[in-house]
């Protein structure tokens, strides 16, 4: 889950929203260019879904109060699924139903924004000022690779399932009295001004994003998938970035070590754990050891048991005998 916060596609945050607002009209034009049948995809938020865009545009420009000339207006937040993920509703779902799904995921989403600034009275997303549109293509542009050696042209329509949420958050909240900024990540180096203004941290909001869609989907999302683990191989040390490897081998041995190996994944990005070695000895709840897991798996043959289950089973008797006072 690709989840982003930026000023604006158009350029400028610090005006009117009436540019960004037409951009993401563009579906909609073209339908109307194209002579097709008109299904457009109206804006919506949590209590509407039927929201015409000049709506959007004057609630927008309306919830400005005291912001200077220079300040940011309004924000947009990307909220794009992969093509795993995409896959993975409309097999749920079908087609149409996951473009509901993916909605309601949003305002679950705008939850989290919500709260992320720990600020008095901004609890959930209708205290926010925002409006979603779910778009259902991308376009390749000038930065792209493909366009840039040709293959491409610039506006063209992207392969593949693009499904995907803009949404336009006001700086001001829903009473247009607080300002709610998500450029301000100080982190503490100036608790007051944070406390004041709310401080938001950028990778626990896209972490809360890949989480919930995890749980409301029920959705396996595979080490090399998560936040975590691309943040860890380019910012983490050499010996995370070990870990996170070895952790890949053990998924590969027993698919069904996932949620384990996924709770472990968190740990070495945290840096709980000093070596590979104090990772392979670390006791998990159900399973024994990682490497009883891997050692097990190198050696069994392929239609040998699950090695998950082998080590559950292990647990199981050790424990009986230790409820019966035996002695190894």
């Amino acid at each position: 889950m690709y989840i982003n916060i930026t000023t604006t596609e158009t350029g400028n945050n610090k005006g009117s929203s009436g540019g960004l607002v037409q951009y993401l009209e563009k579906e909609n034009r073209q339908q109307l260019e194209q002579k097709k049948p008109l299904q457009p995809e109206y804006w919506f938020n949590s209590q509407r879904s039927n929201i015409k865009p000049h709506e959007v545009r004057r609630k927008i420009d309306n919830n400005i109060g005291k912001l200077s000339k220079n300040d940011n207006k309004f924000f947009l937040v990307n909220i794009s699924p992969s093509k795993k993920e995409i896959a993975h509703l409309q097999t749920l779902y079908g087609r149409e139903g996951a473009k509901e799904e993916l909605k309601a995921y949003a305002e679950k989403v705008m939850d989290e924004y919500a709260r992320n600034f720990k600020r008095p009275g901004i609890s959930n997303n209708q205290d926010l000022l925002w409006f979603g549109k779910l778009e259902n293509y991308r376009y390749y542009n000038y930065k792209d690779p493909e366009v840039k050696q040709g293959l491409k042209k610039r506006g063209e329509r992207k392969e593949g399932e693009q499904m995907h949420v803009q949404v336009i958050v006001s700086r001001k909240d829903i009473t247009n009295k607080i300002k709610l900024s998500p450029q301000n990540t100080s982190r503490g180096r100036n608790a007051r001004h944070s406390a004041k203004m709310g401080q938001f941290d950028r990778m626990a909001f896209k972490q809360s994003g890949e989480t919930l869609f995890d749980e409301i989907f029920d959705f396996d999302r595979g080490i090399k998938e998560t936040l975590a683990y691309a943040n860890t191989i380019k910012n983490g040390s050499v010996a995370q970035r070990a870990q996170l490897h070895v952790l890949e081998k053990v998924h590969q041995a027993s698919s069904k070590a996932l949620p384990l190996i996924q709770e472990l994944g968190k740990g070495v990005t945290q840096g709980v754990f000093e070596s590979v070695t104090s990772l392979l000895e670390s006791p998990l709840k159900t399973t024994g050891k990682l490497l009883d897991i891997l050692l097990e798996q190198t050696s069994s043959p392929a239609n040998a048991p699950d090695p998950v289950e082998v080590a559950e089973k292990r647990r199981r008797k050790k424990r009986k005998q230790q409820h019966r006072g035996y002695r190894r």
